[in-house]
């Protein structure tokens, strides 16, 4: 094949990974069931005038599966770091005991996990749009190239292909994920 069509067609496949990185990462924060570090990822805290992180300014564990633990870098920082979830509103009450600060993860309810379910569904259904923008960019890249018909055709069901299969991947780690929100 043409070098152009290869190229359009290896950075159609990475834009279509970042895809499913993307949906990967957005799925972590919709939590199901147990407590993970990673519910805590959108938190950010007053850290002396800006915005930061919560991971950049404490240690975050999970001692078992229903209780998160903050372990604050500098005692000072408690307030700040309560204050923060409360405003992240992840629907949590955190409590401190003048070291840390802790989160009882309360069991979700039928209605939430469907709610959660939802919310997978729709960041699952935002990644295959993304994947399929992809494809539209590609095909418009490739009718763009000075080649040959046969080579339009055949870079444009390579597309396809690739379209098909991530979209599947998308499919595949949705189920995962729908499957361990509606475990108890």
């Amino acid at each position: 094949m043409d070098d152009e069509l290869d190229f359009i067609i290896d950075s159609t496949k990475e834009a279509m990974d970042q895809a499913i990185l993307h949906l990967e990462k957005q799925l972590l924060n919709i939590r199901a069931g147990k407590a993970t570090p990673a519910m805590l990822g959108s938190v950010r805290v007053d850290y002396y005038g800006s915005q930061t992180p919560l991971n950049q300014v404490a240690n975050v564990n999970t001692p078992d599966a229903r209780t998160l633990t903050i372990q604050p870098f500098e005692k000072n920082m408690i307030t700040a770091i309560e204050k923060g979830i409360m405003q992240a509103n992840l629907g949590f009450n955190p409590m401190n005991n003048g070291d840390s600060v802790i989160i009882n993860v309360p069991p979700l309810t039928e209605e939430r996990r469907r709610e959660l379910a939802k919310q997978a569904k729709a960041e699952a259904e935002d990644a295959k749009i993304g994947v399929r923008n992809d494809r539209k960019n590609a095909n418009q890249d490739i009718k763009k190239l000075d080649i040959s018909e046969d080579l339009q055709k055949t870079g444009e069901a390579e597309i396809q292909k690739l379209t098909d299969t991530y979209i599947e991947k998308i499919e595949k780690v949705l189920a995962v994920k729908e499957k361990e929100i509606m475990t108890v």
